[in-house]
C-alpha cells in the first residue's frame, strides 16, 4: 500500500514537534520517531485500527497522547490528521469532517 500525508496532517506534525521540542530538547525528535513507527504499523495492518468517524480510522500512539487519523482508498492510506487527545473530541471530529470535504 502507498501512504500519503495530507498537508494539514504534515502541519499537525510540525506543530506538535515544535511544542515538544520547546518543552525539552530531543522530545520533538522522539515524537517524530513515534509517528514513523505508527505509520509503519498502519501500513502493515491498515484495517487494524477502528473506524472513528466517516470511514476514518484512529491509531493511538503509545508514548504520546496523540492519534493518527487516516482513511483507506483503494491502494492508498491517506493520513488526514494527527491530533492530541487533550483536544475536545467534538473539535477533532469537526476538523476531520472539514478536511475530508477539502480533498
Amino acid at each position: 500500500m502507498n501512504i500519503a500525508i495530507l498537508e494539514a496532517a504534515e502541519a499537525d506534525i510540525v506543530a506538535a514537534y515544535s511544542w515538544y521540542e520547546s518543552k525539552r530538547e530531543g522530545l520533538g525528535s522522539d515524537f517524530e520517531l513515534c509517528i514513523e513507527e505508527a505509520l509503519g504499523r498502519i501500513i502493515q495492518n491498515p484495517e487494524g485500527s477502528p473506524i472513528w468517524i466517516r470511514n476514518t480510522r484512529r491509531f493511538i500512539l503509545t508514548r504520546f497522547p496523540y492519534g493518527v487519523f487516516y482513511k483507506i482508498q483503494y491502494d492508498t492510506i491517506y493520513i488526514v490528521a494527527i491530533f492530541s487527545f487533550k483536544r475536545n473530541p467534538h473539535k477533532i471530529k469537526s476538523a476531520i469532517r472539514r478536511r475530508m470535504r477539502l480533498e
